[in-house]
Protein backbone atom coordinates (compact mmCIF):
# COMPACT_ATOMS: atom_id res chain seq x y z
CA UNK A 1 0.00 0.00 0.00
CA UNK A 2 1.63 3.56 -0.71
CA UNK A 3 0.23 5.85 2.16
CA UNK A 4 0.36 9.76 1.57
CA UNK A 5 -0.81 12.32 3.31
CA UNK A 6 -2.77 15.07 2.66
CA UNK A 7 0.38 17.62 1.49
CA UNK A 8 2.18 15.67 -0.67
CA UNK A 9 -1.48 14.98 -2.55
CA UNK A 10 -1.40 18.99 -2.89
CA UNK A 11 2.03 18.96 -3.57
CA UNK A 12 1.81 16.05 -6.88
CA UNK A 13 -1.17 18.15 -7.65
CA UNK A 14 0.48 21.68 -7.89
CA UNK A 15 3.72 19.97 -9.50
CA UNK A 16 0.99 18.16 -12.69
CA UNK A 17 0.05 21.84 -12.84
CA UNK A 18 3.20 22.84 -13.93
CA UNK A 19 3.99 24.83 -10.67
CA UNK A 20 7.97 25.40 -9.77
CA UNK A 21 7.77 27.41 -6.93
CA UNK A 22 5.26 28.49 -4.35
CA UNK A 23 5.44 31.59 -1.81
CA UNK A 24 4.70 31.00 2.06
CA UNK A 25 4.90 32.06 5.45
CA UNK A 26 4.81 29.36 7.61
CA UNK A 27 2.03 28.23 9.67
CA UNK A 28 1.24 25.20 11.31
CA UNK A 29 -1.81 24.39 9.75
CA UNK A 30 -0.17 23.90 6.49
CA UNK A 31 3.26 21.74 7.25
CA UNK A 32 2.00 19.25 5.44
CA UNK A 33 2.13 20.97 2.16
CA UNK A 34 5.99 21.69 2.87
CA UNK A 35 6.85 18.28 3.13
CA UNK A 36 5.01 17.45 0.06
CA UNK A 37 6.77 20.24 -1.87
CA UNK A 38 9.98 19.04 -0.77
CA UNK A 39 9.41 15.54 -2.10
CA UNK A 40 8.00 17.04 -5.41
CA UNK A 41 10.84 19.65 -6.45
CA UNK A 42 8.51 22.49 -6.04
CA UNK A 43 10.59 25.30 -4.83
CA UNK A 44 9.59 26.93 -1.18
CA UNK A 45 10.18 30.82 -0.78
CA UNK A 46 9.08 31.83 2.46
CA UNK A 47 8.46 35.41 2.82
CA UNK A 48 8.03 37.76 6.21
CA UNK A 49 4.55 38.61 5.08
CA UNK A 50 1.09 37.14 3.29
CA UNK A 51 0.76 39.87 1.30
CA UNK A 52 4.23 39.68 0.09
CA UNK A 53 3.28 36.14 -0.36
CA UNK A 54 0.32 36.15 -2.95
CA UNK A 55 2.15 39.52 -4.98
CA UNK A 56 5.19 37.36 -5.45
CA UNK A 57 2.36 34.83 -6.85
CA UNK A 58 0.94 37.32 -8.40
CA UNK A 59 3.78 38.69 -10.07
CA UNK A 60 5.15 35.09 -10.85
CA UNK A 61 1.95 34.32 -12.79
CA UNK A 62 2.37 37.51 -15.00
CA UNK A 63 5.44 37.05 -15.86
CA UNK A 64 5.55 33.37 -16.98
CA UNK A 65 2.14 32.65 -17.53
CA UNK A 66 2.10 29.48 -15.56
CA UNK A 67 -0.11 29.24 -11.88
CA UNK A 68 0.94 31.67 -9.28
CA UNK A 69 0.67 29.77 -5.92
CA UNK A 70 0.79 30.94 -2.52
CA UNK A 71 0.34 28.94 0.92
CA UNK A 72 -0.51 30.58 4.20
CA UNK A 73 -1.98 29.40 7.14
CA UNK A 74 -5.17 29.87 8.97
CA UNK A 75 -6.54 33.23 10.51
CA UNK A 76 -4.25 36.06 10.23
CA UNK A 77 -2.53 34.17 7.49
CA UNK A 78 -5.21 34.30 5.32
CA UNK A 79 -6.74 38.13 6.44
CA UNK A 80 -2.87 39.12 5.74
CA UNK A 81 -2.98 37.75 2.04
CA UNK A 82 -6.27 39.58 1.58
CA UNK A 83 -4.59 42.88 -0.37
CA UNK A 84 -2.76 40.75 -2.76
CA UNK A 85 -5.57 38.29 -3.36
CA UNK A 86 -7.94 41.94 -3.87
CA UNK A 87 -4.69 43.28 -6.20
CA UNK A 88 -4.48 39.82 -8.14
CA UNK A 89 -8.58 40.07 -8.83
CA UNK A 90 -7.96 43.76 -10.53
CA UNK A 91 -5.05 42.59 -12.77
CA UNK A 92 -6.94 39.51 -13.45
CA UNK A 93 -3.63 37.62 -12.49
CA UNK A 94 -4.16 33.35 -12.03
CA UNK A 95 -3.24 33.21 -8.16
CA UNK A 96 -4.05 29.97 -6.39
CA UNK A 97 -4.24 30.53 -2.89
CA UNK A 98 -4.42 27.93 -0.17
CA UNK A 99 -5.30 28.57 3.17
CA UNK A 100 -4.81 26.62 6.01
CA UNK A 101 -7.81 25.97 8.55
CA UNK A 102 -8.53 24.29 12.17
CA UNK A 103 -9.48 20.62 11.79
CA UNK A 104 -12.47 19.91 10.31
CA UNK A 105 -13.42 17.69 13.24
CA UNK A 106 -13.94 20.59 15.46
CA UNK A 107 -15.44 23.08 12.99
CA UNK A 108 -17.23 25.62 14.30
CA UNK A 109 -16.05 24.58 17.76
CA UNK A 110 -13.02 27.55 18.05
CA UNK A 111 -10.27 26.09 17.57
CA UNK A 112 -7.17 28.27 17.01
CA UNK A 113 -7.18 30.58 14.11
CA UNK A 114 -10.18 29.20 12.80
CA UNK A 115 -12.63 31.61 10.80
CA UNK A 116 -15.24 31.92 7.41
CA UNK A 117 -12.05 32.08 5.30
CA UNK A 118 -14.20 31.27 2.04
CA UNK A 119 -16.64 33.98 3.07
CA UNK A 120 -13.55 36.86 3.23
CA UNK A 121 -12.46 35.67 0.30
CA UNK A 122 -15.55 34.94 -2.47
CA UNK A 123 -15.71 38.62 -3.09
CA UNK A 124 -12.10 39.04 -4.25
CA UNK A 125 -12.08 35.78 -5.97
CA UNK A 126 -13.23 34.71 -9.29
CA UNK A 127 -13.79 31.20 -7.26
CA UNK A 128 -13.41 29.93 -3.11
CA UNK A 129 -14.47 27.20 -1.87
CA UNK A 130 -12.96 23.95 0.52
CA UNK A 131 -11.90 20.25 0.43
CA UNK A 132 -13.05 18.36 3.15
CA UNK A 133 -11.98 15.42 1.43
CA UNK A 134 -7.94 14.23 1.97
CA UNK A 135 -8.61 12.21 -1.27
CA UNK A 136 -10.27 15.20 -3.30
CA UNK A 137 -7.86 17.67 -3.01
CA UNK A 138 -5.98 16.94 -6.39
CA UNK A 139 -9.36 17.45 -7.62
CA UNK A 140 -10.11 20.28 -5.85
CA UNK A 141 -6.38 22.20 -7.19
CA UNK A 142 -7.86 21.41 -10.68
CA UNK A 143 -11.08 22.71 -10.08
CA UNK A 144 -9.81 25.37 -8.35
CA UNK A 145 -6.90 26.08 -11.73
CA UNK A 146 -9.28 25.74 -14.06
CA UNK A 147 -11.59 28.35 -12.91
CA UNK A 148 -8.29 30.82 -12.74
CA UNK A 149 -7.58 30.72 -16.28
CA UNK A 150 -11.41 30.37 -17.82
CA UNK A 151 -11.98 33.47 -19.17
CA UNK A 152 -10.41 36.43 -18.32
CA UNK A 153 -7.93 34.86 -15.39
CA UNK A 154 -8.27 35.38 -11.94
CA UNK A 155 -6.98 34.66 -8.38
CA UNK A 156 -8.96 32.00 -6.72
CA UNK A 157 -9.30 30.20 -3.14
CA UNK A 158 -8.64 27.11 -1.40
CA UNK A 159 -9.36 26.12 2.30
CA UNK A 160 -7.82 22.84 3.18
CA UNK A 161 -8.17 22.25 6.90
CA UNK A 162 -5.58 20.49 9.24
CA UNK A 163 -6.54 17.12 9.72
CA UNK A 164 -7.57 16.79 6.00
CA UNK A 165 -4.08 18.03 5.07
CA UNK A 166 -2.36 16.15 7.84
CA UNK A 167 -4.68 12.41 7.29
CA UNK A 168 -2.89 9.76 5.87
CA UNK A 169 -4.91 7.68 2.27
CA UNK A 170 -3.73 4.99 -0.04
CA UNK A 171 -2.57 7.24 -2.99
CA UNK A 172 -4.39 4.35 -4.85
CA UNK A 173 -7.83 5.47 -4.16
CA UNK A 174 -7.08 8.76 -5.19
CA UNK A 175 -7.69 10.30 -8.82
CA UNK A 176 -5.20 12.62 -9.87
CA UNK A 177 -7.29 14.78 -13.05
CA UNK A 178 -5.63 16.09 -15.63
CA UNK A 179 -3.70 19.67 -16.03
CA UNK A 180 -2.83 19.97 -19.18
CA UNK A 181 -6.54 20.39 -20.93
CA UNK A 182 -6.75 23.14 -23.03
CA UNK A 183 -9.39 26.22 -21.86
CA UNK A 184 -11.76 26.27 -24.44
CA UNK A 185 -12.37 30.35 -25.54
CA UNK A 186 -15.29 30.72 -28.59
CA UNK A 187 -14.80 32.51 -31.30
CA UNK A 188 -16.92 35.69 -32.92
CA UNK A 189 -19.00 34.73 -35.43
CA UNK A 190 -17.79 34.95 -39.20
CA UNK A 191 -20.62 37.66 -39.62
CA UNK A 192 -18.94 39.70 -36.49
CA UNK A 193 -15.13 39.40 -38.26
CA UNK A 194 -16.48 40.54 -41.41
CA UNK A 195 -18.27 43.68 -40.04
CA UNK A 196 -14.90 44.60 -37.95
CA UNK A 197 -13.44 44.12 -41.41
CA UNK A 198 -15.66 46.73 -43.01
CA UNK A 199 -15.69 48.91 -40.54
CA UNK A 200 -11.78 49.53 -40.40
CA UNK A 201 -11.97 49.61 -43.97
CA UNK A 202 -14.69 52.70 -43.68
CA UNK A 203 -12.48 54.12 -41.36
CA UNK A 204 -10.04 56.77 -41.68
CA UNK A 205 -9.04 58.23 -38.37
CA UNK A 206 -8.48 54.89 -36.28
CA UNK A 207 -6.75 54.28 -32.95
CA UNK A 208 -5.99 50.76 -30.99
CA UNK A 209 -5.73 50.67 -27.59
CA UNK A 210 -4.33 47.59 -25.42
CA UNK A 211 -4.34 46.85 -22.07
CA UNK A 212 -3.39 43.62 -20.17
CA UNK A 213 -5.49 40.92 -21.53
CA UNK A 214 -3.15 40.80 -24.38
CA UNK A 215 -1.08 38.97 -21.66
CA UNK A 216 -3.10 35.84 -20.89
CA UNK A 217 -3.29 35.58 -24.71
CA UNK A 218 -0.03 35.51 -25.23
CA UNK A 219 -1.57 37.79 -28.64
CA UNK A 220 1.99 40.44 -28.33
CA UNK A 221 3.34 39.02 -31.86
CA UNK A 222 -0.14 38.88 -33.49
CA UNK A 223 -0.97 42.54 -31.99
CA UNK A 224 1.88 44.01 -33.92
CA UNK A 225 1.67 42.25 -36.78
CA UNK A 226 -2.24 44.00 -36.96
CA UNK A 227 -0.41 47.16 -36.22
CA UNK A 228 2.39 46.96 -38.41
CA UNK A 229 0.56 46.27 -41.64
CA UNK A 230 -1.98 48.45 -41.25
CA UNK A 231 0.58 51.54 -39.90
CA UNK A 232 -2.39 51.90 -37.00
CA UNK A 233 -1.32 54.06 -34.30
CA UNK A 234 -0.72 51.81 -30.88
CA UNK A 235 -1.52 52.93 -27.45
CA UNK A 236 -0.94 50.68 -24.50
CA UNK A 237 -1.21 50.25 -20.63
CA UNK A 238 -1.04 47.49 -18.25
CA UNK A 239 0.55 44.22 -19.13
CA UNK A 240 0.14 45.27 -22.94
CA UNK A 241 3.18 47.64 -22.74
CA UNK A 242 6.22 46.59 -24.93
CA UNK A 243 4.39 45.44 -27.13
CA UNK A 244 6.17 47.27 -29.77
CA UNK A 245 9.66 48.83 -29.17
CA UNK A 246 9.89 52.20 -28.48
CA UNK A 247 11.60 52.82 -31.48
CA UNK A 248 8.37 51.16 -33.87
CA UNK A 249 7.01 53.82 -35.99
CA UNK A 250 3.25 52.13 -34.89
CA UNK A 251 4.31 52.97 -31.05
CA UNK A 252 2.59 56.11 -29.58
CA UNK A 253 2.47 57.29 -25.65
CA UNK A 254 2.32 60.77 -25.48
CA UNK A 255 -0.40 61.75 -28.07
CA UNK A 256 -3.37 59.88 -26.71
CA UNK A 257 -5.68 62.34 -26.04
CA UNK A 258 -5.39 64.45 -29.04
CA UNK A 259 -5.87 60.92 -30.74
CA UNK A 260 -8.82 60.22 -28.84
CA UNK A 261 -10.59 63.22 -29.51
CA UNK A 262 -9.98 63.16 -33.32
CA UNK A 263 -10.66 58.78 -34.03
CA UNK A 264 -13.47 58.40 -36.00
CA UNK A 265 -12.80 53.98 -34.71
CA UNK A 266 -11.13 53.45 -31.87
CA UNK A 267 -10.50 49.47 -31.42
CA UNK A 268 -9.91 48.44 -27.56
CA UNK A 269 -7.84 45.26 -27.46
CA UNK A 270 -7.68 43.94 -24.21
CA UNK A 271 -8.97 46.26 -22.11
CA UNK A 272 -11.18 48.59 -20.24
CA UNK A 273 -13.44 51.31 -19.98
CA UNK A 274 -12.07 52.24 -16.43
CA UNK A 275 -10.85 55.12 -14.69
CA UNK A 276 -7.70 55.16 -16.81
CA UNK A 277 -10.15 55.37 -20.27
CA UNK A 278 -12.33 57.96 -17.79
CA UNK A 279 -14.95 55.61 -18.65
CA UNK A 280 -15.18 55.81 -22.08
CA UNK A 281 -15.53 60.05 -21.93
CA UNK A 282 -11.86 60.24 -23.25
CA UNK A 283 -12.73 58.80 -26.58
CA UNK A 284 -15.19 61.03 -29.06
CA UNK A 285 -18.70 60.88 -28.94
CA UNK A 286 -19.01 60.58 -32.58
CA UNK A 287 -16.54 57.73 -32.44
CA UNK A 288 -17.64 53.99 -33.49
CA UNK A 289 -16.21 51.84 -31.23
CA UNK A 290 -15.01 47.42 -31.18
CA UNK A 291 -14.20 45.98 -28.14
CA UNK A 292 -11.88 42.76 -28.37
CA UNK A 293 -11.75 40.33 -25.28
CA UNK A 294 -11.62 37.51 -23.50
CA UNK A 295 -14.49 37.92 -21.36
CA UNK A 296 -18.10 38.70 -22.48
CA UNK A 297 -18.99 40.88 -19.50
CA UNK A 298 -16.50 43.41 -20.20
CA UNK A 299 -17.74 44.35 -23.45
CA UNK A 300 -19.48 47.61 -23.82
CA UNK A 301 -19.07 48.60 -19.93
CA UNK A 302 -18.84 52.65 -19.03
CA UNK A 303 -19.08 53.17 -22.91
CA UNK A 304 -21.81 51.31 -25.35
CA UNK A 305 -19.53 50.00 -28.36
CA UNK A 306 -20.79 49.16 -32.08
CA UNK A 307 -19.30 45.75 -32.39
CA UNK A 308 -17.76 43.22 -29.52
CA UNK A 309 -15.54 40.17 -30.97
CA UNK A 310 -15.01 37.64 -28.03
CA UNK A 311 -12.37 35.13 -28.08
CA UNK A 312 -8.68 34.17 -28.00
CA UNK A 313 -7.42 37.68 -28.73
CA UNK A 314 -4.11 36.83 -30.76
CA UNK A 315 -6.84 35.00 -33.02
CA UNK A 316 -9.01 37.41 -33.39
CA UNK A 317 -6.59 39.96 -34.43
CA UNK A 318 -4.97 37.16 -36.94
CA UNK A 319 -8.10 36.74 -39.19
CA UNK A 320 -9.18 40.28 -38.99
CA UNK A 321 -5.46 40.94 -39.97
CA UNK A 322 -6.04 38.28 -42.83
CA UNK A 323 -9.50 39.90 -43.56
CA UNK A 324 -7.97 43.18 -44.36
CA UNK A 325 -5.41 41.90 -46.89
CA UNK A 326 -8.32 40.09 -48.71
CA UNK A 327 -10.89 42.72 -48.71
CA UNK A 328 -8.91 45.69 -48.20
CA UNK A 329 -5.54 44.89 -50.25
CA UNK A 330 -2.92 47.58 -49.59
CA UNK A 331 -5.27 49.76 -47.04
CA UNK A 332 -3.01 51.40 -45.03
CA UNK A 333 -3.28 54.37 -42.36
CA UNK A 334 0.01 55.61 -42.72
CA UNK A 335 -0.70 59.78 -43.36
CA UNK A 336 -3.05 59.81 -40.06
CA UNK A 337 -0.25 58.35 -38.22
CA UNK A 338 2.52 60.61 -39.41
CA UNK A 339 -0.30 63.62 -38.26
CA UNK A 340 -0.19 61.31 -34.71
CA UNK A 341 3.40 61.34 -35.02
CA UNK A 342 4.19 65.09 -34.90
CA UNK A 343 1.76 65.61 -31.62
CA UNK A 344 3.23 62.70 -29.95
CA UNK A 345 6.92 64.40 -30.55
CA UNK A 346 5.86 67.93 -29.17
CA UNK A 347 3.77 66.42 -26.22
CA UNK A 348 6.92 64.04 -25.58
CA UNK A 349 9.01 67.17 -25.42
CA UNK A 350 7.31 67.97 -22.40
CA UNK A 351 8.83 65.26 -19.99
CA UNK A 352 12.27 66.35 -21.13
CA UNK A 353 11.95 68.93 -18.30
CA UNK A 354 14.37 68.29 -15.69
CA UNK A 355 16.48 65.70 -17.80
CA UNK A 356 19.59 67.54 -17.40
CA UNK A 357 18.09 69.61 -13.99
CA UNK A 358 21.49 70.56 -11.37
CA UNK A 359 18.74 71.10 -8.36
CA UNK A 360 19.12 69.89 -5.08
CA UNK A 361 17.70 68.00 -3.51
CA UNK A 362 17.31 65.91 -6.98
CA UNK A 363 14.93 67.20 -9.47
CA UNK A 364 12.62 63.48 -9.84
CA UNK A 365 12.36 63.93 -14.20
CA UNK A 366 16.43 64.26 -13.54
CA UNK A 367 16.39 60.78 -11.55
CA UNK A 368 14.01 59.00 -14.12
CA UNK A 369 16.22 60.29 -17.23
CA UNK A 370 18.97 58.99 -15.44
CA UNK A 371 17.18 55.51 -14.81
CA UNK A 372 16.25 55.28 -18.65
CA UNK A 373 19.64 55.83 -19.78
CA UNK A 374 20.66 53.29 -17.15
CA UNK A 375 18.16 50.30 -17.92
CA UNK A 376 18.40 47.90 -21.18
CA UNK A 377 16.05 45.41 -23.27
CA UNK A 378 17.34 42.96 -20.55
CA UNK A 379 16.00 45.18 -17.53
CA UNK A 380 13.18 44.21 -15.88
CA UNK A 381 11.67 47.32 -14.11
CA UNK A 382 9.13 47.33 -11.01
CA UNK A 383 7.04 50.67 -9.95
CA UNK A 384 5.86 50.58 -6.38
CA UNK A 385 5.02 54.21 -5.67
CA UNK A 386 2.98 57.16 -6.22
CA UNK A 387 4.13 60.45 -8.22
CA UNK A 388 7.82 58.89 -9.22
CA UNK A 389 6.30 56.18 -10.69
CA UNK A 390 3.62 57.90 -12.71
CA UNK A 391 6.30 60.39 -13.88
CA UNK A 392 8.75 57.29 -14.60
CA UNK A 393 5.86 55.72 -16.90
CA UNK A 394 6.29 58.22 -19.48
CA UNK A 395 9.95 58.57 -19.69
CA UNK A 396 11.44 55.20 -19.28
CA UNK A 397 11.66 52.97 -22.67
CA UNK A 398 9.80 49.41 -22.63
CA UNK A 399 11.58 47.61 -24.85
CA UNK A 400 9.27 44.05 -24.66
CA UNK A 401 6.85 42.17 -22.38
CA UNK A 402 7.00 42.18 -18.89
CA UNK A 403 9.87 44.76 -19.11
CA UNK A 404 7.79 47.36 -17.02
CA UNK A 405 5.10 46.19 -14.16
CA UNK A 406 3.00 47.81 -12.07
CA UNK A 407 0.24 46.93 -9.10
CA UNK A 408 -2.21 46.85 -12.13
CA UNK A 409 -5.50 48.99 -11.61
CA UNK A 410 -5.98 48.35 -7.82
CA UNK A 411 -3.47 50.66 -7.22
CA UNK A 412 -1.73 48.92 -4.51
CA UNK A 413 1.35 50.24 -2.78
CA UNK A 414 3.88 47.29 -1.36
CA UNK A 415 4.43 45.07 -4.39
CA UNK A 416 7.65 46.24 -5.18
CA UNK A 417 10.09 43.73 -2.80
CA UNK A 418 7.68 40.65 -3.83
CA UNK A 419 7.17 41.30 -7.40
CA UNK A 420 11.05 41.81 -7.73
CA UNK A 421 11.87 38.39 -5.89
CA UNK A 422 9.47 36.70 -8.44
CA UNK A 423 11.01 38.10 -11.28
CA UNK A 424 14.63 37.11 -10.25
CA UNK A 425 13.25 34.20 -9.56
CA UNK A 426 11.43 33.23 -13.31
CA UNK A 427 14.47 35.32 -15.39
CA UNK A 428 17.75 34.78 -12.73
CA UNK A 429 19.93 36.00 -15.79
CA UNK A 430 18.38 39.30 -16.21
CA UNK A 431 18.47 42.71 -14.29
CA UNK A 432 15.51 43.57 -11.51
CA UNK A 433 14.92 47.14 -10.47
CA UNK A 434 12.73 48.43 -8.58
CA UNK A 435 11.59 52.57 -8.48
CA UNK A 436 9.73 52.85 -5.02
CA UNK A 437 8.48 55.75 -4.00
CA UNK A 438 9.84 56.53 -0.12
CA UNK A 439 5.87 55.97 1.09
CA UNK A 440 5.68 52.56 -0.77
CA UNK A 441 8.93 51.25 0.66
CA UNK A 442 7.90 50.99 4.03
CA UNK A 443 4.97 48.00 3.15
CA UNK A 444 6.98 45.63 2.44
CA UNK A 445 10.67 46.85 2.59
CA UNK A 446 11.37 43.85 5.14
CA UNK A 447 11.23 41.50 2.00
CA UNK A 448 14.94 42.21 1.41
CA UNK A 449 15.70 40.52 3.79
CA UNK A 450 13.54 37.55 1.91
CA UNK A 451 16.09 38.63 -1.24
CA UNK A 452 18.97 38.44 0.88
CA UNK A 453 18.06 34.68 2.19
CA UNK A 454 17.76 33.55 -1.25
CA UNK A 455 19.99 35.56 -2.99
CA UNK A 456 18.57 37.34 -5.11
CA UNK A 457 20.45 40.39 -6.29
CA UNK A 458 17.09 42.96 -7.26
CA UNK A 459 18.34 46.61 -7.44
CA UNK A 460 16.06 49.20 -6.06
CA UNK A 461 16.30 53.35 -5.96
CA UNK A 462 13.87 54.97 -3.60
CA UNK A 463 12.89 58.72 -4.92
CA UNK A 464 12.49 60.02 -1.36
CA UNK A 465 11.22 63.38 -1.02
CA UNK A 466 10.09 62.39 2.47
CA UNK A 467 6.01 62.62 1.61
CA UNK A 468 3.20 60.29 0.35
CA UNK A 469 3.46 63.21 -2.70
CA UNK A 470 0.80 61.88 -4.72
CA UNK A 471 -1.78 62.90 -2.06
CA UNK A 472 0.20 65.87 -0.48
CA UNK A 473 0.75 67.86 -3.49
CA UNK A 474 -3.55 67.87 -4.14
CA UNK A 475 -3.91 68.56 -0.42
CA UNK A 476 -1.79 71.61 -0.65
CA UNK A 477 -3.13 72.74 -3.27
CA UNK A 478 -6.70 72.17 -2.37
CA UNK A 479 -6.53 73.50 1.28
CA UNK A 480 -2.98 75.20 1.94
CA UNK A 481 0.53 73.51 3.37
CA UNK A 482 -1.16 74.69 6.99
CA UNK A 483 -3.57 71.91 6.79
CA UNK A 484 -1.92 69.45 4.88
CA UNK A 485 -2.00 66.62 7.16
CA UNK A 486 -1.01 63.09 7.67
CA UNK A 487 1.14 63.10 4.43
CA UNK A 488 4.52 63.99 5.56
CA UNK A 489 7.14 61.67 6.27
CA UNK A 490 10.84 61.59 7.96
CA UNK A 491 13.93 61.88 5.28
CA UNK A 492 14.58 57.89 6.39
CA UNK A 493 17.60 56.13 5.34
CA UNK A 494 16.01 53.20 3.72
CA UNK A 495 19.48 52.35 2.03
CA UNK A 496 20.62 51.89 6.02
CA UNK A 497 17.95 49.63 6.51
CA UNK A 498 18.20 47.42 3.03
CA UNK A 499 22.34 47.36 4.64
CA UNK A 500 21.06 46.09 7.96
CA UNK A 501 19.00 43.29 6.47
CA UNK A 502 22.26 42.11 4.51
CA UNK A 503 21.86 44.10 0.98
CA UNK A 504 23.97 46.45 -0.36
CA UNK A 505 22.70 50.55 0.46
CA UNK A 506 24.00 53.77 -0.59
CA UNK A 507 22.73 57.60 -0.82
CA UNK A 508 22.65 59.60 -3.21
CA UNK A 509 22.04 63.53 -2.74
CA UNK A 510 23.21 65.15 -6.12
CA UNK A 511 22.28 64.62 -9.96
CA UNK A 512 25.52 64.16 -10.96
CA UNK A 513 26.64 60.57 -8.68
CA UNK A 514 23.16 59.22 -9.49
CA UNK A 515 24.80 57.32 -12.59
CA UNK A 516 28.12 56.46 -10.90
CA UNK A 517 26.03 55.22 -8.19
CA UNK A 518 23.62 53.00 -10.20
CA UNK A 519 26.44 51.00 -11.40
CA UNK A 520 28.06 50.29 -7.98
CA UNK A 521 24.43 49.18 -7.33
CA UNK A 522 24.83 46.82 -10.33
CA UNK A 523 28.29 45.67 -9.71
CA UNK A 524 27.50 44.64 -6.31
CA UNK A 525 25.68 41.23 -7.29
CA UNK A 526 23.62 41.89 -4.32
CA UNK A 527 19.78 42.96 -3.13
CA UNK A 528 20.46 46.80 -3.19
CA UNK A 529 19.07 50.13 -2.30
CA UNK A 530 19.88 53.56 -3.43
CA UNK A 531 17.95 56.05 -1.03
CA UNK A 532 17.72 59.22 -3.52
CA UNK A 533 17.12 62.40 -2.12
CA UNK A 534 14.63 63.55 -4.41
CA UNK A 535 12.09 67.16 -4.46
CA UNK A 536 8.62 66.80 -5.14
CA UNK A 537 7.52 67.15 -8.33
CA UNK A 538 6.74 70.59 -9.63
CA UNK A 539 3.11 72.01 -9.78
CA UNK A 540 1.11 71.05 -13.05
CA UNK A 541 3.28 67.94 -14.08
CA UNK A 542 0.71 64.93 -13.07
CA UNK A 543 -2.88 65.19 -12.57
CA UNK A 544 -4.12 62.31 -10.11
CA UNK A 545 -6.58 60.10 -11.48
CA UNK A 546 -9.45 58.80 -8.76
CA UNK A 547 -12.25 58.72 -10.61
Amino acid sequence: MSSVHGGRLAAKALKAAGVEVIFTLCGGHILPIYDGCLDEGIRIIDMRHEQAAVHAADAWARLTGRPGVAVVTAGPGVTDSVTGVANAFRANSPVLVIGGQGPFAQLGRGSLQEMDHVAVMRPITKWAGAVYETERIPEFIEVALRHAWSGRPGPVFLEIPLDVLFRFVDERHVNFPRFDRPVPRPGPAKAALEQAVGMLGEAERPVVMAGSAVRWCNAYSALARFVADLDLPLFTNGMARGTLPPDSPQFFQHARRKAFAQTDLLILVGGEFDFRLRFGQEIAATARVIHVDLEPTVIGHNRPVDLGLVGDIGEILEAWRQGMQARFPGRRFTAWREALRAVEAEQAAFWEQGKDATDVPIHPLRLCHELARFIDERTIVIGDGGDIVAAASRVLPVYRPENWMDPGPFGCLGIGAPFAIAAQLAYPDRRVLVLFGDGAFGFNGFEFDTAVRFGLPIMSVVANDAAWSQIRRPQIEMLGEARAVATALAPTRYDRVVEALGGYGELVERPEEIRPALERMAAARRPACLNVRTQPLPPGVLSARYF
